[in-house]
């Protein structure tokens, strides 16, 4: 499982910086500010969760184990709910999408106490 996070952690940090440097320069005249504005927070909770991602591939070598497996997938489901359903929310304005975004959070702090579980209970190799 390692790879397959540290593979999702490398393409959504790719992802967040393009979509960071597509919002500054090509969105800016095309969104309004207060969609402008939740764009580039689903980019920012994208880039944490990447290097989070990364964070779990490597905790995946040390302290292998369901809390850890488990923490990885929360926060790959979380960033395509928190993130993907800003992004929708940005381009479309559909504010519907927005409700969709506190589920992606929960998922993000879920994937924070296992990560921090897993630590807690692992031994060190």
């Amino acid at each position: 499982m390692e790879r397959t996070f540290a593979i999702f952690g490398a393409a959504s940090g790719f992802i967040a910086v393009a979509a960071g440097a597509f919002g500054a320069h090509a969105l800016k005249a095309r969104l309004s500010s207060e969609m402008l504005v939740i764009f580039e927070t689903g980019a920012r909770y994208q880039m944490y969760h990447a290097l989070a991602l990364l964070a779990v591939a490597w905790a995946a070598t040390r302290w292998p184990g369901r809390a850890t497996t488990a923490s990885g997938a929360c926060f790959m489901a979380g960033t395509v709910l928190f993130s993907g359903s800003l992004y929708l929310l940005a381009f479309t304005g559909v504010r519907s999408f927005g409700a969709i975004t506190p589920v992606g959070g929960v998922l993000f702090l879920a994937g924070w106490l296992l990560l921090g579980l897993a630590a807690w209970r692992g031994a060190p190799r």
